[in-house]
C-alpha cells in the first residue's frame, strides 16, 4: 500500500496533476492524473492506494489523454473510423485502447461513417469540380462501406452533376481556342471522364455545349496551327512537299478539309 502525499498543478498543463506517494520509505513522485481522472476518483490526500488501483489510475489517465488526442483530431472536421483509428495508432495509442476509444466516440455520437461521407460529399459538392465516380473513391480509400458512399451521393444529383461539368466543359473549350474544335471536343471528354463523371453526363455537357460562331474561332485556330506548322517544316521543305506536310499536321489535329485547304490556298506559297 501506498499513501497519497501531496497533490500538485502541473506548470505547463494547468488541466493536469501529479500524485506524489509514500510506499513507507518517504514521498516520491507517483504519476499524473488528468483532472477529469482527478475528480472521477475523488482522490486526495491522505488515501490509501494499493498497487492494483495504482495501475488502473496510470491505465485510466492514458486512455483519457488519448481520448483527449481524439477529440482534437475531430475539432478540425468529421472524421472517418478508418481515418481516426489510423491516427491513433501513429500517436502509439495501444491498439485495444483504441478499440474502446473508438466505441466510445461512437456511443457518444462523435463518430458515423454515413454521416462523415454525407458531409464530405456535400462539401466537395459545393468547393470542387469532381465527379461522383471520383467522389466514391475518395470516400471509400477513407473507409467508407460501398453503400454508404452510395447512399451519400444522393447529395449530388444529376442536375448538379450536369451543371458543373457543363460550366467545366466551357472554360476548357476557352483555354483551348487554339486548337481545332474536335480537339477541344476530345480534350473536354476526356479531362471530365478523369474527374470522375458518368458517360451520360459528359454527353450531355458536350450537347450544350454553345456552336461555333460562323466558324470564326476555327478558323483563327487553323491560322494558328497552320503558321506553326509552316515555321517548323519551311526550313526543310518547300512547295508541293511543305504544302503536303502542313495539310497532314493540321489534319492530325482534327481540322475539317475545307478550312485546311483555305488555309493552304491564303498562307502557304505554291
Amino acid at each position: 500500500m501506498a499513501k497519497l502525499t501531496r497533490i500538485t498543478t502541473q506548470k505547463k498543463n494547468k488541466n493536469r496533476y501529479n500524485i506524489y506517494l509514500d510506499h513507507g520509505r518517504g514521498e516520491d513522485y507517483g504519476f499524473s492524473v488528468d483532472a477529469d481522472v482527478l475528480v472521477k476518483y475523488r482522490l486526495q490526500k491522505g488515501m490509501e492506494l494499493d498497487d492494483a488501483t495504482i495501475n488502473a489510475l496510470i491505465q485510466t489517465d492514458t486512455i483519457h489523454k488519448s481520448y483527449t488526442l481524439a477529440i482534437n483530431y475531430l475539432s478540425y472536421r468529421m472524421r472517418s473510423e478508418k481515418e481516426m483509428r489510423q491516427y491513433l495508432l501513429e500517436k502509439e495509442v495501444e491498439p485495444e485502447h483504441v478499440d474502446e476509444i473508438i466505441k466510445r466516440l461512437y456511443n457518444e455520437k462523435l463518430l458515423d461513417d454515413q454521416e462523415f461521407a454525407n458531409s464530405l460529399i456535400r462539401t466537395r459538392v459545393m468547393t470542387s469540380s469532381k465527379g461522383p465516380l471520383l467522389l466514391k473513391k475518395e470516400l471509400i480509400e477513407k473507409g467508407v462501406t460501398a453503400m454508404q458512399a452510395e447512399e451519400a451521393l444522393q447529395y449530388y444529383p444529376f442536375d448538379r452533376q450536369l451543371e458543373k461539368a457543363s460550366k467545366f466543359a466551357e472554360k476548357k473549350m476557352r483555354q483551348d481556342s487554339r486548337k481545332s474544335r474536335k480537339q477541344q471536343i476530345q480534350s473536354v471528354q476526356q479531362t471530365l471522364m478523369q474527374k470522375g463523371f458518368s458517360g451520360d453526363v459528359i454527353q450531355e455537357a458536350l450537347a450544350s455545349l454553345p456552336e461555333e460562331e460562323e466558324n470564326d474561332s476555327e478558323w483563327e485556330a487553323v491560322v494558328y496551327q497552320g503558321e506553326k506548322l509552316v515555321r517548323k517544316y519551311e526550313r526543310k521543305t518547300e512547295g508541293y512537299e511543305l504544302k503536303q506536310k502542313v495539310k497532314a499536321g493540321l489534319y492530325r489535329k482534327g481540322f475539317p478539309f475545307d478550312l485546311i485547304d483555305r488555309f493552304l490556298e491564303e498562307y502557304v506559297d505554291n
